[in-house]
Parts: C-alpha cells; structure tokens; sequence
C-alpha cells in the first residue's frame, strides 16, 4: 500500500504578533517585534524584565468562568489557536468519522504557572495542611491541552501530545503526518502551546544565563546572527495545523495551504542545553527531513531556523545548512522568526510550521529583524541570504522548517506548493 498524501487545510495562531493568523502573519511580514515589559508577573527583580506576551487575550472568549479556572493558561492559548485553525479548515464533524480524527498537540512544560501557584500556596500556609486545587494535576500536565481539544470536538483518533523541549511541536507535526500517511487516520489537529512566564520560567532560563538582559530595548533584543546577541526572548502563544489526508480534503471541497511531503527527527548525544558547535545533530535531521520528502538541497527555497539568537546556536545551525546545502546555501532565503515572536519554546516548532506554510502559499519570506552589526570573528557567512530587517518576496515552492531543543533533540518538517 502507497503512502497517501498530506495537506495543511486549516491554521490557527494566538502569538505576541496577534490573536489570529491573519493579524501574526501581516505583523510578521511587517518585521513588527512582539517584545515588551513583563506584565504577567512583577519582573523588577530579575535580570530580564521583557518577554514576548500574547496581548489582550481574554480566556472567557473560549470558555465559561468555571472551565477556565479548571485550565492553565497554556491549555487556554492551545483552545483558542485550536478553535481557529478548525474553523478555517471547513471541518463539520458531525458529518465525520471521528474516530479517526485525531489530536496531537504538545508543551514542552505545560501549566508551570499552575504548579506554581499551588506548591507556593502549600509553602505559605503549610501550617493549616496541605490542601491543593482539585484539579491541580490536570491543569500541570503537558498532555491535557491535547485531550480538552478531543472533548471539545468529539474527536476520538490518536490523542496525546510529545515533549521534546522545543522540538515538541514539530514532532507533534511530524507523527500526525505519518499517522495520516499510513493510512491510520483521515486528519489530525496538530500544534503546540506554551505559556513560560512566570517567575520561575523566567528565573530559571535567567540562572542559564539563556536569556537576552536588554532590558532597556525589548523590542531589539532577539537580534539573531548579530554580533551584539546576547541570548533568547522567552515567548509565549499557540499555533495548530489541521493535517488532512489529500482525497479526503478535496472531497469535501477543503482549501489546501500547502503539502506535507517530509520529514526528520535525530539528537545531537552533545550537550543538556547547547547545541553540537558544529550542528551535527542539525545536518543529520535536515538530510533525513530531504531524504523522507524525496527531495533534492535545490528543491528548497526558504528555511526558517531555529535561530535563537544564542551566541553558540546560530552559527552551529548555518554551518549546518551550508554543510548539508552546498553551493545551493547561498541561493536559500532564511530568516529566524523568533526576532519577531520570541522563542515559544514547545510551540516554536508549531508557529514556525505556520509561518513556513504561509511563506509557500503567498511567496513571501518573512525576515530575520533587528539585524545591527555582523562579527568578523564569528562563524557566521553573512553571504548566506539571512533576510535581514525587511520581508522578500520571491517564489517559494518548498520551506523546511528547524526545532532543536534541550536535551539535543531535533526536529525538522518541510512543506510545498501544493499540486495535482
């Protein structure tokens, strides 16, 4: 039996660019930066005080008071990019079989917000006994945004969510797409979520020394491949992609994004938070991503990164790039977009998939902001096309998409124009 084909028939988003695709999308190809002054929590003490928020998000637009309470806010964002990337797809599931829809969606931590709240609440009145939220549990965990999707829409196919750190939502992406492919089910809601700061989201990639300190120019301190990086924008928000079996999709008359034609995944067995300084595990998982799509180095036109503006990261990912991509390197666009939306951590790899999907559909690269100055003494070849500062427009028939995350995980997804 032939592995059937996979298309991307609905998106969702809810990102520090917008609360819709529509409004992310515009805002990135503008070059517009998501970052600002932490208003989750009273920052003053920290050394990083800015993040990329999602703005003016009200969870009572997606549920009622008591169900919101029962939910992180992680689960929250999940539901509404859901919401939306469902309702883009056309999808009227009560006109379906549903038990082979499913829903794949991931975190890489989950409702840490939650565990906060109440292991602080224990420690400060520990006097009167431990009492906890009854629905402490099921508000921490990283699956639980994956399984209130399924309720919420009657879909009973393959239901969990994978924790890979920041490769998390594109190997959500990833084992959808081969759900799908094997003929194991007809469409899978796939994507991720991440709501990270928090004091101690912010104070622990603080003690790593992981985050930018720029406190005094948030919105130009995710400055990926600048001489002047000094470390990552922690961001939070949700994106989802609903995956659908080709015959499927146009018997139903659905609109086709784009293809999902292959993927890769591998480790870099280096380092708990640093990536191998010569992208090893990087060059295995993007010629695996080539190999699975049957696809040639110049049959792809635009990556998006994982470019997390880390001195270390970035040139260890374009020595990649130029190691697996050849002389083609050098007629690539590529653009990290976490310049713009911060880094999502478990769902970076699901709002980058988005971004990559939308690239293919309008031709349009979106760019790589708050470049400043190069650095002799680096790594980096700034004759490689980074898109630097403002959007290009060019055709794009296929983007590959890169997550690596701690722990050396890799992942990597390309999507293409789609075709009869």
């Amino acid at each position: 039996m032939g592995l059937k084909r996979v298309v991307v028939t609905g998106l969702g988003a809810m990102t520090p660019l917008g609360n819709d695709v529509p409004t992310t999308w515009d805002n990135a190809k503008k070059g517009v930066s998501g970052a600002g002054p932490i208003t989750l929590f009273d920052a003053s003490k920290f050394k990083t005080q800015f993040a990329c928020e999602v703005k003016n998000f009200d969870p009572l637009a997606y549920f009622d008071r008591k169900e919101a309470r029962k939910c992180d806010r992680y689960t929250h964002l999940a539901v509404a990019a859901a919401e939306e990337a469902i309702k883009d797809s056309g999808f009227d599931f009560e006109k379906e079989d549903c038990d082979r829809i499913g829903v794949i969606f991931s975190s890489g931590i989950g409702g840490i917000k939650s565990f906060e709240e109440e292991v602080g609440n224990y420690f400060t009145h520990q006097d009167l006994g431990p009492k906890f939220n009854p629905f402490f549990i099921p508000k921490m965990i990283a699956d639980i945004a994956a399984g209130l999707i399924s309720m919420r829409h009657g879909l009973r196919g393959p239901n969990f969510g994978t924790v890979s750190a920041c490769a998390s939502s594109t190997h959500s992406a990833l084992v959808a797409f081969d759900q799908i492919r094997l003929g194991k089910a007809t469409a899978i809601v796939t994507g991720g979520s991440e709501a990270p700061i928090t004091i101690s989201g912010t104070g622990g990639f603080n003690a790593l020394t992981a985050l930018s300190t720029r406190n005094d120019s948030p919105q130009t301190a995710s400055r990926p491949f600048s001489a002047s990086r000094d470390g990552f924008v922690m961001g939070e928000g949700a994106a989802c992609l609903v995956l659908e079996e080709l015959e499927h999709a146009k018997a139903r008359g659905a609109k086709i994004y784009a293809e999902v034609v292959g993927g890769g995944m591998s480790a870099d067995a280096y380092h708990l938070t640093a990536s191998h300084p010569e992208g090893l595990g990087a060059k295995i998982v993007m010629k695996a991503a080539l190999e699975d799509a049957g696809m040639k180095p110049e049959d792809i036109d635009y990556i998006n990164v994982h470019g997390t503006s880390t001195p270390v990261g970035d040139p260890s990912e374009l020595k990649a790039i130029k190691h697996v991509f050849g002389d083609h390197a050098y007629n690539l666009n590529i653009s990290s977009t976490k310049s713009m939306t911060g880094h999502l951590l478990g769902a970076a790899g699901a709002i980058e998939a988005l971004f990559c999907t939308l690239a293919v559909q309008d031709n349009i690269v979106p760019p790589t902001i708050n470049f400043t100055e190069g650095d002799e003494d680096s790594e980096i070849d700034y004759k490689l096309n980074l898109t630097f500062n403002k959007a290009q427009e060019r055709e794009v028939n296929a983007a590959l998409s890169n997550t690596f995350g701690f722990g050396g995980h890799n992942a990597c997804i390309i999507v293409k124009k789609y075709k009869e």
